[in-house]
């Protein structure tokens, strides 16, 4: 068992290098453990991740606000708080804030994560309609 106190799981996480376009925060709640890493993210509106992938998938649970998913070769999906995503091992995929809208998730990255290059606004503007 590994308890992490809060001395160790607050302050923004230290990524080397941008994975984001716009203001996100990601703090760290569990560093790295057996392959495994957990980190609670702020997206402002319309901050999203770059494409991704994760060695063995990740699980997104959504705390607050309301999001954007997308895996590639998929049309863009809605993600509100209360929702949890599964997003399988090596599916390339990103997720971030609707335009209009904050987002708060809780990421659990399952083995090495693989960054790729920026969403493009082409690709973020294909959200469907996320008002609630």
């Amino acid at each position: 068992m590994i308890i992490v106190p809060p001395s160790r799981a607050s302050g923004t996480a230290g990524k080397p290098g941008s994975q984001f376009t716009g203001d996100v925060y990601p703090y760290v709640t569990m560093p790295s453990t057996d392959g495994v890493v957990i980190n609670t993210v702020n997206f402002t509106p319309g901050a999203r991740t770059y494409w991704h992938r994760h060695e063995r998938g990740q699980i997104l649970q959504v705390l607050a606000g309301r999001g954007l998913i997308q895996s590639e070769g998929d049309p863009v999906a809605v993600i509100r708080a209360g929702d949890t995503v599964w997003v399988p091992a090596g599916e390339r995929h990103w997720h971030g804030a609707a335009p209009d809208s904050y987002l708060i998730h809780t990421a659990i990255s399952l083995g090495t994560t693989d960054w790729s290059d920026p969403v493009s606004d082409e690709d973020y503007d294909r959200a469907p309609d996320t008002q609630d």
